[in-house]
């Protein structure tokens, strides 16, 4: 313990680091001002009583998760950072099957600035939609017959304006992610995804309290249930975070009277390479077609097939696992070339034994990351689609996607790899770190 208050004290022994986390910090407390600043013209007492009726059991409620709380606020960062992440999605699609992208993914620094351009042209449209969607939403609400919007401030007005204020609340949010990852401490973007799930922890707690004073829990079989769910995603973790090692002969080379080579090093390929991304971008993808559908609420068909996108619905959590798997193996595409490796590996005069150098070496090891990434990219689905599954026994489904699926990987990914920025700065000041004297093993 003392170890760690000691590792805890250099931090701010170091103007550097002290400085980026205090501003990180800074910038955090304003996403969590703005997530219960609510939009001008919503009557904030109507909503609350909204709210209290409503379920969290849903769609709704995860992108409710997501945000920290500001969707169901109806704040002005009730959209939060996920239009940021859908446009990304979109352009690293896109940059796959259209030649254009795949040049500027090609030009280096300056084809990097393009494509970050356009992300920040997506995202504007994106929101706009996700925003005009919010209003029709709000629009609808009633408590006990009146309106949670007054019908002297309804007309056009009303909605160009939250549409605008939406929009640029999102702008300024991935604004402040781009500031802390360049200025502060962590991934901003993740960041601001991780402490609005962590906001939602006391809301949650205090719910499943009241439900269990209330007689409406077993306290017994939720804990069964939920040490169920903590072993088998601790399980899960410990398997997509294993390794599988190619063994690396690097031929001996003299120069002058210095020998190099003649030594074995392994390359190792993580049965997880795209951590929790893929449930990340598929979770974005999946609100598009309940934010589209959210435009047409009197169409009987169209909410037909809204209950197919439900968040208990067989159908969503089919389409919702299929594309966590898909996202994985391109995330991974993306994360990890074979063929890059394999010609770094030709030039350094290193071959894998049994196997010719070049195209052969490429082959082999895109063969053996395909084969170890099927399993990383199902345990990731089951993950996702688990609370969906353990709600469904009983358990509330605010305190199943807290403590289960997307939100416990996020939080636990997220917080390592703060760490582990935080461990690199004080070992460059010859500074023992969280990972060394607290034995967190983050990962390098």
């Amino acid at each position: 313990m003392s170890k760690f208050t000691d590792t805890f004290r250099n931090i701010f022994k170091i103007h550097e680091l002290r400085q980026r986390i205090l501003y990180t910090l800074a910038l955090l407390f304003i996403v969590r001002l703005g997530s219960h600043l609510t939009i001008p013209g919503v009557d904030a007492v109507l909503l609350s009583e909204s709210m209290k009726n409503s379920s969290s059991d849903n769609l709704f409620g995860l992108y409710d998760l997501f945000v920290g709380g500001a969707f169901s606020n109806a704040a002005i960062f009730a959209l939060g950072i996920m239009p940021y992440i859908s446009a990304s999605i979109i352009l690293q699609l896109m940059g796959a099957v259209v030649p254009y992208f795949q040049k500027l993914q090609q030009e280096g620094e300056e084809g990097r600035k393009k494509i970050t351009q356009l992300t920040r042209y997506g995202t504007v449209l994106i929101s706009a939609l996700q925003a005009w969607g919010v209003t029709v939403r709000l629009l609808n609400i009633q408590v006990q017959g009146l309106s949670i919007v007054p019908e002297a401030v309804q007309g056009i007005g009303w909605v160009v304006s939250t549409i605008v204020i939406l929009t640029a609340g999102t702008m300024f949010m991935m604004w402040m992610g781009e500031q802390i990852t360049d200025k502060g401490i962590g991934n901003g973007i993740s960041l601001i995804i991780f402490i609005g799930i962590i906001a939602r922890f006391p809301h949650s707690i205090f719910d499943e309290i009241r439900l269990i004073s209330a007689g409406q829990r077993s306290i017994i079989i939720e804990i069964i249930i939920l040490a169920f769910m903590f072993f088998i995603i601790a399980g899960v973790v410990l398997v997509t975070q294993g390794t599988r090692k190619i063994p690396v002969q690097y031929a001996k080379r003299v120069v002058g009277r210095k020998v190099y080579g003649g030594v074995t090093q392994y390359i190792p390929l993580r049965v997880n390479t795209a951590g929790v991304m893929p449930i990340i971008f598929a979770q974005s993808i999946m609100f598009i077609p309940t934010t589209v559908l959210s435009f047409f609420p009197d169409n009987e068909f169209l909410q037909m097939v809204g209950g197919w996108f439900q968040y208990h619905s067989p159908i969503y959590s089919t389409i919702y696992a299929l594309m966590i798997i898909f996202f994985t193996y391109f995330y991974t595409a993306i994360a990890f070339n074979p063929k890059d490796v394999a010609d770094n590996m030709k030039k350094q005069g290193g071959f894998i034994p049994g196997i010719r150098p070049g195209k052969q070496t490429s082959e082999f090891i895109d063969n053996i990351l395909t084969k170890i990434t099927l399993p990383g990219s199902i345990f990731l689905a089951i993950i996702a689609i688990l609370p969906a599954f353990v709600s469904a026994w009983g358990v509330s489904g605010s305190f199943a996607q807290f403590f289960g699926g997307t939100s416990l990987l996020i939080i636990v990914g997220v917080a390592l790899d703060t760490l582990q920025q935080i461990e690199s700065h004080l070992l460059m000041r010859h500074y023992d770190g969280f990972m060394k004297s607290g034995k967190i093993k983050g990962r390098r």
